[in-house]
């Protein structure tokens, strides 16, 4: 089996890589820009297997995609490549047009111009996995979960970018009969995680001795997901997903931010106590605009059609997590030099009763 994951490099996507090389034993061909995300020493256990190659590219790039695309001859295509990060396009919104909108097309294109080329058999068997997030749904109430029939209502430019994206290759299905299946995921985390997203940044400033920052009083709620069963899932989805359909992947582990936070707390007085407890630290900050209030996956389709169960619950998760960043500074040591964990996604707004 030959795989062509994009942005195999970041945080879900090396887990897939992983996944797919050393637990499958599949040939793979990731292709990553190597952005401020993506690392290639998430990749360290996969270097030198003989199954792997890496091609550092822009997935916007027709020419270079299209030909790694002819060379490798993938049977599937894992379409992760992304820019992710909510507060970031909260300011910088045109990387994110540009990398998931454009890009998304250009993959789509790409792969159907070689999928047409393909011999029957192959044709016939060929997928593109497009893997999204929960966030095109907008926010939920106190009642209610994400369904894969839930109507896409999306509140920031990131989450309006996947929107976009999940629609175009959904277009292409319809429209030119590219075999396309699509998921979409709760939220991440887990080891590998780049260190400006909640679970790592708290992780890191409570090494530290930095303020935790909480956006508002810490009440959105989050579906909280494992890396690692996200990664399976994906393989499973590709593998057996029907052909124009769309599975939700979630941990079903709603929790409150503030609780996310307090429980990384606990574990880091447990496992690196100082001389006042962790939970001092945290330090309510302005909320992020148009911060959706709760996310929560259904997860029923997944589970009970292909047969995918989560294996780790938050709380053996968490745990799991937080000694991983404690046993392997080598990884974000680098990364937290470039990015110290600053506030992002700031706008400067008027002052109330300006002009």
């Amino acid at each position: 089996m030959r795989i062509l994951v994009t942005g195999g490099a970041g945080f879900i996507g090396s887990a897939v890589v992983r996944h797919l090389v050393l637990d499958k034993g599949y040939d793979v061909l990731n292709i990553d820009k190597l952005t401020y995300a993506g690392t290639e020493a998430s990749l360290k256990s996969v270097d030198n297997q003989s199954g792997y190659r890496f091609l550092k590219a822009d997935i916007c790039d027709h020419g270079a995609i299209a030909e790694a695309i002819l060379r490798f001859q993938p049977d599937r295509i894992m379409h992760l490549a992304a820019e992710s990060h909510v507060d970031r396009s909260i300011t910088g919104a045109k990387d994110f047009i540009a990398t998931n909108i454009v890009g998304t097309f250009n993959m789509l294109e790409c792969a159907r111009q070689y999928w047409m080329g393909l011999e029957s058999a192959r044709k016939d068997a060929f997928r593109f996995l497009h893997v999204s997030t929960d966030e095109v749904y907008g926010s939920l109430s106190d009642d209610g979960l994400f369904t894969e029939d839930t109507p896409y209502d999306p509140s920031s430019p990131y989450s309006a970018s996947k929107a976009a994206s999940d629609h175009l290759a959904k277009s292409w299905m319809r429209t030119y009969g590219l075999p396309v299946v699509v998921s979409n995921c709760s939220n991440n985390y887990g080891p590998y995680h780049f260190p400006e997203k909640l679970i790592p940044l708290i992780i890191l400033n409570a090494m530290e001795g930095k303020p935790l920052p909480v956006y508002g009083d810490g009440s959105n709620i989050r579906d909280w997901l494992y890396v690692e069963d996200h990664a399976r899932a994906l393989d499973i989805i590709a593998e057996r997903g029907r052909i124009g359909e769309t599975y939700n992947v979630g941990g079903r582990n709603e929790k409150r931010n503030i609780d996310v936070v307090a429980r990384v707390c606990e574990l880091m007085d447990a496992l690196r106590p100082g001389k006042e407890p962790h939970s001092r630290l945290i330090t309510h900050v302005t909320d992020r605009p148009g911060h959706d209030a709760r996310y929560a996956i259904d997860a029923t389709k997944l589970e009970t059609e292909l047969g995918w169960r989560a294996r780790e619950n938050f709380d053996t998760g968490i745990e799991k997590t937080v000694r991983w960043y404690l046993d392997n500074q080598w990884w974000w040591a680098p990364l937290r030099g470039g990015y110290s964990g600053t506030r992002l996604g700031l706008l400067d707004l008027p002052k109330q009763g300006a002009a």
